[in-house]
Order: structure tokens, then sequence, then C-alpha cells
């Protein structure tokens, strides 16, 4: 197979080529938050004092919401939640399937897999077959809907439709990632998980369209690597009660991450035959300033390959799987490296597993 001229397929690549992202309407800049959480807090004044700081030191200056303010402080049954997330699921994903689909020039009739990505709520039938209605999708489409991965799921979805593209390099891959995080807020649950959820989280949809074909407009995908952790699967995750889902978040996680992550990475890179100090940009999903700091650690990574992902957390928080769409959707349009430069995407998400793809500019 060649890989030196445009629409010719890759020897076992695949290429994105568009993004889109979308935001619902309501803004919650932070000092908004801490005023409607204080009074909700059942806290002595030392300990509200310090989660008023936590707020303060989460590096987040505004989220979106699918609801006001005002609204998501009021209880509601899991049946209601369930309700609000697939209304407002189906509006952000579609918006941003279509804008992704029209931005690259490619027909809906085009697209032959389409994986949907979501963990913040859950409908059936899912949301690509909501998407394969709405946007006239071929009857004979292929749909995976990824529904239990976390936050990891967005670069997992890249790297599954890497996988697809391989034995299919002229078809195209419509990645669809839907995540309403707001909707899991718990009135009734102080713990510091939760606690550090309030403080980052942000709703926010995004789609990503690849192919098996090279194109000069593109971003080659190279490679993925998926990981493990092994004795991890307390340190990250969701609880679903009858109140709805309540998250898991252990204090260990950035060592963890310190002590293991860049063995990982270096294992994608070898197979590639280069080193940390050929990536010129990084794109991670923005857990929390925390996470990007302990990976930046464990890479030795300095501020300029990574800045992107701390331009989206303070803009739109924490976005679950959808984040890591928003911070490479970044690299694409406003700060593009040069033809040729070598690019890392990753998340992280329970299990504690990870997911990376090995990137290179056009």
């Amino acid at each position: 197979m060649s890989t030196d001229s445009e629409g010719q397929p890759h020897a076992g690549g695949s290429t994105i080529l568009g993004t889109a992202t979308a935001v619902p309407e309501h803004s919650l800049d932070q000092e908004s938050v801490k005023r409607s959480l204080r009074p909700l807090l059942p806290l002595p004044p030392r300990r509200l004092d310090a989660v008023m700081a936590l707020f303060d030191n989460a590096l987040v200056e505004r989220r979106f919401s699918v609801l006001p303010l005002e609204q998501l402080t009021v209880p509601r049954s899991l049946s209601e939640t369930m309700a609000l997330y697939r209304e407002s699921a189906v509006r952000l994903g579609r918006t941003v399937a279509a804008d992704c689909l029209s931005g690259a020039g490619v027909s809906a009739r085009a697209v032959d897999l389409v994986i949907t990505v979501s963990c913040t709520g859950f409908m059936i039938p899912s949301l690509d077959a909501h998407l394969a209605q709405d946007l006239s999708f071929r009857q004979d489409i292929r749909r995976l809907p990824i529904t239990e991965l976390g936050c990891v799921a967005g670069a997992a979805a890249l790297a599954r439709a890497h996988d697809f593209l391989r034995g299919h390099p002229d078809a195209h891959v419509l990645i669809v990632a839907v995540e309403l995080p707001t909707l899991s807020f718990q009135r009734d649950d102080s713990s510091m998980a939760q606690l550090v959820s309030t403080a980052l989280f942000g709703d926010g949809a995004a789609a990503v369209l690849l192919t098996g074909r090279r194109s000069e407009l593109g971003v080659a995908l190279l490679d993925a690597e998926t990981h493990l952790f092994p004795n991890s699967l307390d340190l990250l995750g969701f609880d679903l009660r009858d109140d709805g889902l309540h998250v898991v978040l252990a204090k260990e996680l950035p060592e963890t991450l310190r002590a293991t992550f860049g063995a990982v990475v270096d294992r994608l890179l070898a197979r590639a035959g280069i080193g940390r100090a050929d990536l010129e940009c990084c794109a991670f999903h923005p857990g929390g300033k925390r996470i990007l700091v302990a990976i930046e650690e464990a890479l030795g990574l300095d501020r300029t390959r990574t800045q992107p992902s701390w331009d989206v957390l303070r803009e739109y928080g924490n976005l679950s799987s959808v984040a890591v769409l928003f911070v490479l959707e970044r690299w694409m349009k406003q700060h593009r490296p040069r033809p040729g430069a070598y690019g890392l995407l990753g998340a992280l998400g329970p299990g504690l597993s990870t997911e990376l793809c090995l990137l290179r500019w056009n």
C-alpha cells in the first residue's frame, strides 16, 4: 500500500479527517458554583472553607451544563435524570455528528461504522440508533456503543476505529462522544471524591471522523496501545446507587501514574522507533491538575507540549471521555504542529486503564 499520495490507503494506519465539539447553553463559572454549593453542604466551617479552596485550586474557570445552576441542585429520581440525559445526549450528539461530517465534506451515507461513547447516562436504544435515524445513515451501518470505560473511552474509541480501519482501509468511522456529568451531582454526598468531581466536571460533546486513506489535511493515527494497571480496580470509577452515579476517585492515582505511566508510553514509542523527545505535542485527557502534573512528571514533558490540555481544563472542566477529543481539536485547529511532527494522545479510565494513540501530523 502506498503512503505517498493523498487518497491512498495507509500501510496499517488511519487518518483523522476532522473533529467537531459542542457544549450546552448554560455556563457555570466557578464562583457561582461555590456560592450555590456552600449552603447545601452540612460541613463545619473549617472544612467548608477547605472545600471552597479546593474549587479555587481546581484551575477550572467555567463549565457548561444542560441545566441552569439553580436546577442542578434540585433532587431528582434516577428515572428523571435518565430522561434528561436521553433528550440532551441525542440533541448534542446530533449536532456534533452533523458538524463533523459537514466540515470534512463527507456524507452520512459514507459512514461505515459509528462508535458512540458515554458513561454518564444509559439509554436503550443506544445513541447511535437515534443518530442513524436522524442523520440518515445507511441501514447496514455497523454500530458500537461504548458505555462503561469512563474517561478513557474517547481515546479508546479512536484506538478501536484505528483497529477497524486497518482491516477496512476504504471505510469511514464516525466517533460521537457525549457526557453530561453535571446531572450526577449528589447534594447529600459530601465525600472528597464527590466534591472533587463537583469542582471539575462539565458537560459537552465531540465527534471525530476517520478513514483508512491518507489525507494531506488530516492527522495520521499510526499505532495504539492499551494498558490495564494491576491491582487498581478501586482507584477510579462510578458507584450506581438508587439516586444515581457516585464518583470513586482515590488519592493514590497520581502516584500510580508517576511510577508506571512512562513505561507504557515507551512501549508504544519503541514500536515506531522514536523516543519521548520526538513528541512535539501531547493531547492528554485533562482529568484535573494533579493528573496532568503527574503525567508531565512521569514523561518529563514541559508545558509547551501539553498546554491545550490545560486550556480545555480551564475553559470547560473535565468533560470525561469527551475531554481528550476537545484537546485533539485544539491541536488540529489552533496549535497545529509542523508537518511530520509526532504527537501522543492519551486518557485514563476505570480499571485503572489507559489508551494511547501515536499521531503524526500531515
